[in-house]
């Protein structure tokens, strides 16, 4: 088999996946679309282009239009469907050449040259639509129909061509620092030569002593393996744990870091934890939200492929174009192509109008979507302010923001989401090559498989007597709602095999069948479009012109080469600000998804420079990462120099190390690991894959929780509007948007939590029992609640103060045995949670 992107399989029928070896031995299929009741998005992307085709009649053609079709049009057409009757039903208006082109509700309307293909021809020849609904036209009438649409949809009905300019001022924009290539250059001289370890450390000494600033002496040890299993598992690490580092750092303090560093590097929750920043950026969630929040039962799997691909450390450039064009990449196996189509699902999570009536409309604004994520999470660019005129702050004038539009409009995106009255923009979705080998969705019984196809027929024939009687406005209303039950049953059926299996299906994206350069839409309205643009991407960054986008191509590989070359400017550097965030609370760049005019310039950026260099040598997440929280710039304490603060109060200097907030998943899965009821297998799938193709209101049903209130917070179910109360309350991100940096709250609504919510009791009463199990008094039980909960030992004083609790706690029970080993086990809980709902347990020194 050669190393060749799949072709499409046809629509229609499942290819059949035969083993590997087979496999290997010829030109696999592209994967089968799963049709779920409408029309894919794909025939979007050829009306703009027809639209804007000039007439070029010929003087018979004209005369033909004139005497054969506009009058036909005018007597039986324009009462529902013109400007001038004031009625556009199904919002397909037939008065002007662009309104047949661009259609109504249902799309498109014509394809000149294929009147097979329009849905305009099976209307007025009564096949599925009636139009117009007072009779049928005559054959001969219906001929010059045919013909009109055979001969090219030749209509002098043309507005005159728009044309959008641009003032933007390119040359003087590309002299911003962040657009300009990184430059390596000589490390600076430093003063205390023996402080720095590695070449991170004299880029940040050499910045605090031209300051005459004095760095923080190295962090305790207890307090830096807190720090390590935090940042790079989102963990706290186990008594036992904190006891051999201990020991191990008292003999070789530099070689036990660096030990346990590659320890936690190499452990499966390192994916989880740096896996959850990355789907933060991706915006990821199992649902549309908007009005309707139609369940994505799928998108499971795109979580799963970002913690594997953390785990594998994957290249970033790797990352990235797997997730843009993975469609598109050449493989040589089945689980090679499954896992870049997954990938795709990058681009498919978003968020969906599905109530939208304009098809047109639906697809600009999920382009819309794609290119303000794909922009801001690899480029820290804000495209998408182009959408309707020159961006008002940085030099991107709106016809760049167009040329990438074309590339996502000649892209199909497959979301899924059932039909019905409140969604008319379903989707198809992706048929993997690979099945699962546990079912992550329902499982059908026969029963229940015939019974969903009895009662499917049940309802057509209803309907069909519905539309019988169709004059009756009452009876219009039940096909509308009979429609909708039908779509859902098929919906459910589209997703299961004969046996009642779930099928595996993904989110994610293809090549369109027509690949088309966009029109710049003046003012971001579909109805007005001016002129097309080349395909193409952000010109104010170097080397944008460098990539030819062929006719028969979205652009999707060419964007993945573009952002990924060493010449790009920001997709290194914008990575690196990333990891460096996430280590040290704030970036070298404070505006992490904003590298334009208005955004912060670096506090280091000799610095920012060297490590965006060294990443892309080999785009490794993790050697970025050993690399920080080896420097001793990382290892620093965090204790206060009040010298240092007045100079600089946000500590942009590095001169200590910055507090932190656990953030929400830390704070709950650090409870349930010290609680004991840590669950650390990953769970088949997702709730809302069980849940199936549904709508979820304003509020997460709690039953959807059931099974998982013990695994960790990555795999519980992100529903837009309804994200689970143990994560909301502690600024989880928003996740209808990209998000680089979260917020930090410290409000009374968190304490609250910490002292009455019955997760947090519990797991403190399952501290608390353990303690009691496993140590004979309560010094040992307080000594071995700090080494669990805060990560180091407890001090005498702190010792004593704890001993102190426990006697005026259980002094009155003392003299009634029969209430002593109840009020002891009160005692312990009440104590455990005190220390949960502290400020050292939920900060990070």
């Amino acid at each position: 088999m050669n190393d060749s992107p799949r072709p499409f399989a046809p629509r229609g029928r499942i290819p059949s996946f035969s083993p590997l070896a087979t496999m290997l031995a010829r030109v696999a299929m592209k994967p089968f679309v799963i049709p779920l009741l409408v029309t894919s998005l794909s025939v979007l992307s050829t009306f703009e282009s027809q639209g804007q085709e000039t007439a070029g009649i010929s003087p018979e053609q004209l005369e033909f239009f004139e005497n054969r079709i506009r009058p036909v049009l005018v007597r039986e057409c324009y009462e529902c469907h013109s400007a001038e009757s004031g009625k556009t039903r199904g919002g397909l208006r037939l008065d002007t050449r662009d309104g047949l082109m661009l259609g109504g509700e249902s799309g498109p309307s014509v394809v000149p040259g294929h009147p097979e293909d329009s849905p305009f021809w099976d209307a007025v020849t009564y096949n599925g639509w009636e139009m117009p609904p007072r009779g049928r036209l005559p054959d001969d009438v219906l001929a010059d129909f045919k013909r009109w649409i055979e001969m090219g949809l030749r209509d002098p009905r043309v507005r005159e061509s728009i044309t959008v300019e641009s003032k933007v001022d390119l040359e003087s924009g590309r002299e911003h620092w962040a657009f300009q290539k990184p430059r390596e250059q000589e490390l600076p001289e430093v003063q205390h030569t023996q402080w720095p370890k590695s070449d991170v450390d004299v880029h940040v000494l050499a910045k605090l002593e031209g300051k005459g600033l004095q760095p923080a002496l190295d962090a305790d040890a207890a307090t830096l393996l807190r720090r390590l299993s935090f940042d790079l598992t989102g963990l706290p690490p186990t008594p036992d744990e904190v006891q051999s580092f201990l020991r191990a750092t008292a003999r070789d303090r530099d070689a036990a870091i660096e030990s346990k560093v590659d320890e936690l590097l190499d452990s499966p929750r390192f994916g989880e934890r740096w896996g959850r920043h990355w789907m933060d950026v991706a915006r990821y969630a199992e649902s549309c939200g908007n009005s309707t929040n139609n369940t994505y039962p799928h998108a499971w799997r795109y979580r799963d492929y970002v913690i594997d691909s953390f785990n594998a450390d994957t290249p970033y450039d790797r990352f990235i174009a797997e997730q843009v064009a993975g469609d598109l990449l050449p493989v040589k196996t089945d689980e090679q192509w499954q896992r870049n189509l997954i990938a795709t699902g990058f681009l498919a999570i978003g968020t969906k109008n599905l109530v939208e009536r304009n098809p047109r409309q639906v697809q600009a604004d999920i382009v819309d979507e794609q290119i303000d994520t794909v922009t801001k999470a690899f480029l820290g660019l804000t495209v998408a302010c182009a959408r309707c005129h020159d961006h008002k702050l940085d030099p991107i004038p709106t016809t760049d923001y167009y040329a990438m539009a074309g590339i996502f409009q000649s892209t199909d995106t497959y979301y899924g989401t059932a039909e019905g009255i409140t969604n008319r923009n379903a989707s198809d979705l992706l048929q993997l090559p690979i099945a699962d080998d546990v079912a992550a969705g329902r499982v059908y019984s026969t029963d229940e498989i015939e019974d969903l196809n009895e009662r499917m027929r049940d309802l057509r024939s209803q309907m069909a007597e519905a539309v019988r009687d169709r004059e009756n406005p009452s009876q219009q209303q039940t096909v509308i709602r009979l429609r909708a039950q039908v779509a859902l049953i098929q919906g459910v059926l589209s997703e299961i095999d004969d046996d009642g299996t779930p099928r595996t299906l993904a989110m994610g994206v293809q090549e369109s069948d027509s690949c088309q350069d966009a029109a710049v839409l003046v003012r971001g309205e579909v109805e007005t479009p001016a002129q097309r643009v080349p395909r193409g991407f952000v010109q104010v960054l170097p080397h944008s012109a460098d990539f030819s986008i062929p006719a028969d191509s979205s652009g999707r590989i060419e964007l993945v080469q573009w952002m990924t070359s060493t010449e790009n400017p920001l997709t290194a550097r914008v990575m690196v600000n990333r990891i460096w965030l996430h280590l040290f609370g704030e970036g070298l760049v404070s505006t992490p998804n904003n590298w334009g005019m208005t955004g912060q310039a670096p506090s280091h950026p000799e610095l920012l420079d060297h490590l965006a260099i060294e990443f892309a040598r080999d785009w490794s997440v993790k050697s970025m990462i050993r690399t920080l929280v080896l420097s001793r710039t990382y290892q620093m304490s965090s204790r206060m120099n009040e010298t240092n603060y007045e100079v600089d109060p946000d500590n942009r200097l590095l001169w200590r190390a910055s507090p932190r907030q656990l953030d929400a998943e830390s704070m709950r899965d650090a409870v349930l690991a010290i609680g004991g009821g840590l669950n650390l297998e990953r769970p088949v799938g997702s709730p809302i894959a069980r849940y199936g193709n549904n709508r979820i209101g304003r509020t997460l049903d709690a039953s959807l929780l059931d099974g998982l209130n013990d695994r960790r917070s990555v795999y519980l179910p992100i529903v837009r509007d309804a994200v689970p109360r143990s994560l909301a309350l502690f600024d989880f991100a928003d996740p209808s948007l990209s998000n680089a940096k979260r917020d930090v709250s410290n409000v009374p609504t968190q304490a609250l939590y910490l002292m009455n919510d019955e997760f947090v009791l519990q797991n403190a009463e399952g501290l608390g029992r353990r303690l009691l199990k496993e140590h004979k008094n309560v010094r040992d039980s307080v000594s071995a609640a700090f080494l669990a909960t805060y990560g180091r030992p407890a001090t005498d004083s702190e010792i004593r103060s704890c001993v102190n609790f426990f006697q005026e706690f259980m002094g009155p029970a003392r003299s009634k045995s029969n209430r002593f080993v109840q009020t002891q086990q009160l005692a312990m809980t009440a104590f455990c949670q005190a220390l949960i709902a502290s400020a050292e347990f939920r900060c990070l020194n």
